[in-house]
């Protein structure tokens, strides 16, 4: 039931409780219990709603920062990650393999306010080698919901 129950939350957490203890073949209890014992474990982590931000009047700006690390004797990714994924500004950091050693993920109204956040302060922390910064032009697809999707005519063409 735990995966099953994770895979249906990760697609939409705000699933009526009644309606995901009919999927699931279990009574209310028994998922509302699951959840509560998933958010204790930390495997839940948060509920987060995915919002088209191109669609409304809002202004903002999103960076893949890539960063490249030099390691001191005694402190691992662990340390420098924690003082990057502090910022506000700073949505995710990744540890990720190849040329760089994190990926954070920033966002801001404006791409100067970013390329100062960059220059100023992620620059700044000791360990940090390089940065190489790429602005999120559009997104097409985000936590595997395609955005601005065309509803499609789907109604067969007669012609006489």
């Amino acid at each position: 039931m735990k995966e099953e129950l994770l895979s249906i939350l990760e697609k939409n957490s705000r699933i009526d409780f009644s309606e995901l203890a009919v999927l699931l073949g279990k009574s209310e209890e028994e998922v509302l219990t699951q959840l509560s014992e998933l958010e204790k474990e930390g495997v839940i982590c948060g509920y987060h709603t995915l919002i088209n931000w191109e669609k409304t009047s809002i202004e903002k700006v999103m960076a893949l920062i890539e960063v490249k690390l030099t390691l001191q004797r005694g402190r691992g990714f662990d340390s420098i990650a924690e003082r990057i994924y502090n910022y506000p500004e700073v949505k995710a950091v990744y540890l990720i393999s190849g040329g760089y050693d994190l990926l954070a993920i920033l966002e801001e109204k404006t791409l100067k306010e970013i390329a100062s956040f960059v220059s100023g302060k992620l620059s700044t922390i000791d360990g940090v080698l390089s940065t190489a910064t790429h602005f999120i032009l559009k997104k097409y697809k985000d936590h595997g919901t395609i955005l601005n999707k065309e509803d499609k005519d789907e109604r067969e063409v007669i012609t006489p």
